[in-house]
């Protein structure tokens, strides 16, 4: 509303005066139009990002979904791969147990806890074609290690960051975050034995050099075959402290190697 500057009624300064029935008459002719304006015109005759800001403004926005500004804060988008998902079966146990399954059902459980918390969570396929370019502010491949006995150091975890990424302070961050947090989580040992498939791993090539990676194998497919395949929803939960470690920039307590 345009507001005027109110009339002095200071005796240096003679008060000018109207004659009443004009005042009201303009009063009256200003009402009728204003209130006609308001009947006749609605939401949808306004220009329409007028229109997109007047339902902005009156749909009830969650608090912490909004910036300082009132900007609505964009959902942070973080890629999840489920090794070996449309391409093959991974490593096979005598008991049918298919790593591909394994790694698809943890995965599963990662991003449905991500998308819960409010992030922007992809599943993806070992080959998706979405890999190619793809941006993000993190992305995980999610994998298993081997059915077969090896001997009985042959169990744990083992992480590996994206050597390809532009930013190498924030690819080891993600890497310290998800060997810290998914130890403290699932009791699991880190296990040293990274091999040239992590180092090198194919999706790295393909995304973005911005996108901080890293890839996980949550386990060996015998020694850890209980914890894999009886309790997934915990060894999702160490993937998903791992990644908001890395987002929210927390602590990290020094991991020793064995």
């Amino acid at each position: 509303m345009e507001t005027h500057p109110p009339v002095s009624t200071s005796p240096s300064e003679p008060i000018r005066r109207q004659r009443p029935p004009q005042v009201l008459l303009r009063t009256l002719v200003v009402a009728v139009l204003v209130a006609t304006l308001f009947v006749t015109f609605t939401p949808s005759a306004l220009s329409g990002s007028l229109n997109e800001q007047l339902t902005l403004l009156l749909t009830p926005q969650s608090q912490e979904n909004v910036l300082p500004g009132g900007t609505l804060r964009p959902k942070i988008r973080i890629g999840i791969v489920a090794g070996h998902w449309g391409n093959d079966s991974g490593a096979v146990c005598e008991n049918g147990t298919t790593e591909v399954d394994v790694n698809v059902r943890i995965a599963t459980l990662v991003q449905q806890k991500l998308t819960a918390l409010g992030f922007e969570a992809d599943l993806l396929e070992e080959f998706d074609p979405r890999l190619q370019g793809y941006r993000a502010a993190a992305l995980i491949s999610i994998h298993n290690d081997s059915c077969v006995y090896i001997n009985d150091q042959a169990t744990g975890f083992k992480v590996a960051r994206a050597m390809s990424a532009r930013d190498q302070n924030l690819a080891g961050r993600l890497e310290a975050c998800l060997r810290d947090r998914y130890q403290r989580r699932t009791g699991l040992p880190l296990h040293n034995s990274v091999t040239n498939d992590m180092t090198l791993y194919h999706a790295f090539d393909e995304i973005s050099p911005d996108t901080t990676a890293a890839i996980i194998e949550t386990g060996f497919l015998n020694l850890d075959y209980r914890i894999l395949t009886e309790n997934p929803d915990q060894v999702a939960t160490g993937v998903v402290d791992g990644i908001l470690c890395f987002i929210n920039n927390e602590n990290i307590a020094p991991t020793t190697v064995p």
